[in-house]
């Protein structure tokens, strides 16, 4: 009679377990498309049997294994890491590329051309009042297509500073969920396995915008790193990064654009290290690509020094010329105006003097030779110098103009592989994360019907021992 009783409780107990192993599947199955879920597996362990002793055997339930593989998880945030950068990139620079028209239809190269043919009119009637208004009018809308441009590229940079910031944000925004997560596991001690597939989701979703590593500890916190050693979350307090705007003292050009910055909790200065990720290519955006145009406190941007060397030949070319002879001779003006006092902002200031009238522009050569119209003769061969003094780093205004453009579209292009490489990078650790931990729904239907079977044939054992006690009962009575 005992070796009934104990045959059916441990066939009881089998049955217990046997419906965990159900609930499991049926857990898996229900969170098979679930972001950062990954699949799980309860052991069973075979109890102890030995007729003499009394140890009946049977199965009870093990430990509750989860296929979370952290190497295969970090692949795939190192490479969407690497997406992010490539993506940021990608819309920057496509942003910027569009404020370069090389049609010759429209912006500086339409603005400069137009400028020349004016000279070359002039040139063909050097006293005529009309041909002269006509250069001081081109040369008024080239001043302004500068100002235009410098404005663009302004904004853009504006517009850069403001992903920064919102970048910034939303990085301490989710290492401040995964704190939460942490916080609630040290005061009650559980983390069930929708928290770590929350936690993995966040984790994958912050790799986008900059490098950090996530590594579990052994109270079961998760603690974060951007940059391999910059500390955002230990336990449940996290250290928030902050970006900001400066100029160095020390700058040759003290009214320079500021350059940004981003900071760990503690003040550490970590832009140097923050190149990857959305955040990476941002700074890179802020503090490289746009100082080549526009400049920063080493120097003044290209955009500024084509600015400037055009305005000075210009007022050189009216300067060194007279309007008559005399006697005395009267000499030219300058036609152009910038702010000199700081070179980063020669484009955004050029203008035409509103002082000048037609009348100033010299277009006599005193010489020798003595040209009548050699100045605007000059100004229009600016358009193809064959005189260096009439170059920018030994191309015409025009090709350094092209020049800008093309580094723009190079970068843009070198982005734009990147990002094709990258994705396909991405794709290939999320595939392998999948065959690691995800869960197969054919793999788990095997299991379904596997302890479905079990689970008959125990119950059935369980109805024959229920009437065999049945019986015995009878038959003791």
């Amino acid at each position: 009679m005992a070796n009934l009783l104990a045959v059916l409780l441990s066939s009881a107990n089998a049955l217990d377990a046997y419906s965990r192993v159900l609930e499991v599947t049926q857990n898996n199955v229900t969170n098979a498309s679930t972001p950062g879920y990954a699949k799980q597996s309860l052991t069973l362990l075979a109890k102890p049997f030995d007729v003499q002793s009394g140890a009946s055997g049977g199965v009870t339930i093990g430990q509750l294994l989860s296929a979370r593989n952290i190497y295969a998880e970090r692949a795939v945030q190192q490479q969407n890491t690497g997406l992010g950068r490539e993506q940021q990139s990608v819309n920057s620079l496509t942003a910027l590329q569009n404020l370069f028209d090389i049609s010759g239809t429209t912006g500086l190269p339409y603005a400069l051309n137009q400028f020349f043919q004016s000279a070359s009119s002039w040139g063909q009637t050097p006293s005529n009042e009309a041909a002269r208004q006509n250069v001081i009018a081109r040369a008024t809308n080239l001043a302004q297509t500068f100002q235009n441009t410098a404005g663009s590229l302004q904004n853009l940079t504006h517009n850069t500073e403001t992903q920064m910031y919102g970048t910034v944000d939303q990085i301490n925004h989710l290492v401040g969920q995964i704190q939460a997560f942490n916080h609630h596991l040290l005061q009650t001690g559980s983390q069930d396995s929708g928290i770590e597939s929350q936690i993995s989701s966040i984790l994958e979703n912050l790799s986008q915008y900059a490098a950090v590593t996530a590594v579990k500890q052994s109270d079961g916190t998760t603690t974060i790193l951007m940059n391999d050693d910059t500390p955002l979350l230990v336990g449940d307090h996290q250290f928030k990064i902050r970006a900001g705007l400066s100029v160095s003292a020390s700058a040759a050009n003290p009214d320079a654009p500021p350059l940004a910055y981003v900071v760990a909790a503690d003040g550490t200065d970590v832009t140097p290290k923050t190149t990857d990720g959305q955040l990476g290519a941002l700074l890179d955006m802020r503090n490289r690509v746009l100082p080549s145009y526009l400049g920063d406190g080493s120097q003044p941007g290209d955009l500024n020094r084509m600015a400037q060397q055009f305005a000075d030949r210009v007022n050189q070319l009216l300067t060194s010329g007279i309007i008559s002879d005399g006697p005395p001779p009267v000499p030219g003006v300058p036609l152009f105006t910038y702010d000199t006092a700081n070179p980063t902002n020669v484009a955004r200031s050029l203008a035409v003097d509103p002082a000048v009238t037609g009348g100033q522009l010299a277009a006599i050569t005193p010489g020798p030779p003595y040209v009548s119209n050699g100045v605007p003769l000059t100004l229009s061969q600016m358009a193809t110098p064959s005189d260096p003094a009439d170059e920018i780093d030994g191309v015409s205004f025009t090709e350094f103009y092209g020049n800008m453009a093309a580094g723009a579209g190079s970068e843009l292009q070198q982005a734009q592989n990147g990002e094709q490489v990258q994705q396909a990078l991405l794709a290939q650790a999320r595939d392998q994360r999948q065959q690691l931990q995800g869960v197969s729904l054919d793999e788990e239907a095997t299991i379904l019907v596997e302890f479905q079977r079990a689970y008959q044939a125990n119950s059935r054992l369980i109805t024959v021992l229920d009437e065999l006690t049945q019986a015995t009962i009878d038959i003791l009575r």
